[in-house]
């Protein structure tokens, strides 16, 4: 194999497949990328066995074939490269070498043959669409924080991605939550998508899918089976097994009796909660909310480290309340408002909360609130 490429295109092809592969690899062949040059492309496979992705990339391919080599090493020496350098990479099949050579710098790097890989298996696809880059990144960019870490509870270890019924017509929905907060996005439901089985999308793959989605007139075509779902841009297919598991009926924690109706300018909300919770405690993080007509106090009170507190205005004309959240759970809610107001649904203080963003009932968050 022999193949010459531009250092800017390697680096973007190198960098999404290595950022796949785990650093604690006990299969040396897991830590490697796959290169395979024919025509006029090479592309970079790499994968962990639940996730693989394969970036296309144009080269010079003066000679056709296939390697694999260390991917974090590979990125790191093609990111140290000068800009604009042309890269040649070159591996005689029969040395366990692959060499790359820029300018007057030229490595040797050790390689695995191709057929260890492990190449992901292909599947048949029960449901294929194409969506707008700009819609999947909001589905997934809104919800994903509410994703649950803990391990026990795998079946919230994603984002559940799937078709639902709302106010105006069939959507499609994207929902995490970690059984304190709750994150529920809408969007328009894509042509060829009422049929897709409901998925959750691993957090992992979540992270790798936010790469593909910077370009906002971009189209990614999905598909979706019960086992595996795969997004793909003409240089890029990402392709992920989904979590085995039931995703539990969260319509039953999204409260639709709460009255109190509380709106404020999400940005002052945000920097108030983050200032007042500079005191207190890092175990509790918490702030207790006391609504009176027109007028929020914030206040946090950490015994052994002092005191806070802070006073906004906002349109509340409910009788008086108080309430705790943590503080972290309210900035990560409030941080997802892209206009100026956030309105706050409540109960009473034992309650969960309710969150959207003015009239929008297209983006719905619920959090839990905490004794104070």
């Amino acid at each position: 194999m022999k193949l010459s490429i531009e250092r800017a295109m390697l680096l973007k092809a190198v960098s999404q497949a290595q950022s796949v592969v785990e650093r604690r690899n006990t299969i040396p062949i897991l830590a490697n990328v796959l290169i395979e040059a024919e025509g006029d492309t090479v592309q970079f496979r790499a994968t962990d066995l639940d996730i693989e992705v394969v970036d296309k990339a144009t080269a010079q391919v003066e000679r056709s074939g296939a390697t694999t080599v260390a991917a974090t090493t590979l990125h790191e020496i093609v990111r140290k490269l000068p800009d604009g350098a042309l890269v040649t990479l070159t591996d005689d099949g029969t040395s366990g070498r692959l060499t790359v050579e820029a300018g007057r710098s030229n490595f040797s790097l050790a390689t695995l043959p191709r057929e260890d890989f492990p190449v992901m298996a292909t599947s048949e696809y029960s449901s294929n669409f194409s969506a707008r880059a700009a819609i999947l990144r909001r589905l997934f960019d809104k919800s994903k924080f509410a994703i649950s870490t803990e391990e026990t509870r795998y079946y919230l270890n994603g984002v559940y991605m799937h078709v639902s019924e709302a106010d105006n017509g069939r959507v499609l929905r994207c929902v995490a939550t970690d059984g304190h907060r709750l994150a529920r996005i809408d969007a328009d439901l894509p042509d060829g998508a009422s049929e897709m089985p409901g998925v959750i999308v691993p957090r992992k793959t979540v992270g790798e899918l936010r790469k593909l989605l910077d370009d906002d007139d971009m189209s990614i075509a999905v598909s979706v089976s019960e086992t595996k779902v795969r997004f793909a841009t003409p240089d890029i297919t990402l392709t992920s097994k989904v979590i085995d598991g039931t995703f539990p009926d969260y319509t039953r924690v999204i409260p639709v009796g709460n009255t109190r109706k509380l709106e404020v300018d999400a940005t002052e909300f945000a920097q108030a909660v983050d200032r007042v919770a500079t005191v207190s405690s890092e175990r509790s993080r918490a702030v207790k909310l006391q609504l009176e007509e027109d007028r929020l106090i914030l206040s946090v009170n950490a015994p052994d480290s002092g005191a806070a507190e802070e006073e906004l205005a906002v349109a509340y004309d409910d009788e008086r309340l108080e309430i705790g959240f943590n503080a972290k759970y309210l900035l990560e809610i409030a941080s997802q408002v892209d206009r100026e107001n956030a309105v706050f649904m409540f109960n009473s203080a034992g309650d969960p909360t309710l969150m959207r963003e003015g009239n929008d009932t297209s983006a719905v968050y619920v959090v839990m609130p905490m004794r104070v």
